[in-house]
């Protein structure tokens, strides 16, 4: 399987790293090859340059940047749901990256 990364947007980048671990285990469950890392909001320009995503995935708190990115990038950028978020599953948000990606 072709690697995918995955890059998760938060106010601060903290909340989002457990979800981050969460995301890893479950890609590791499934077999799918991802590298997965969070940021701030206001580090991201700097890692999409960096990193070369191939989805942006914004914390609930950080939805109102949806436009924004949407605007100026050339990939799916989606927002976590409020609920798998608040859970931390991991599972379900790396299904919905992956489903988004059309994988």
């Amino acid at each position: 399987m072709v690697e995918k990364t995955i890059m998760l947007v938060c106010a601060a980048g903290m909340s989002t790293s457990l979800l981050v671990s969460k995301m890893q285990k479950a890609a590791e469950a499934e077999g799918v090859d991802a590298e997965i890392f969070a940021t701030a909001a206001s580090d991201a320009d700097n890692k999409l340059a960096e990193k070369n995503p191939d989805i942006l995935m914004l914390g609930p708190q950080v939805r109102y940047l949806e436009g924004n990115f949407k605007e100026k990038l050339d990939i799916p950028v989606e927002v976590i749901n409020m609920q798998d978020y608040g859970m931390m599953n991991g599972e379900k948000v790396l299904k919905e990256a992956l489903t988004s990606m059309g994988v």
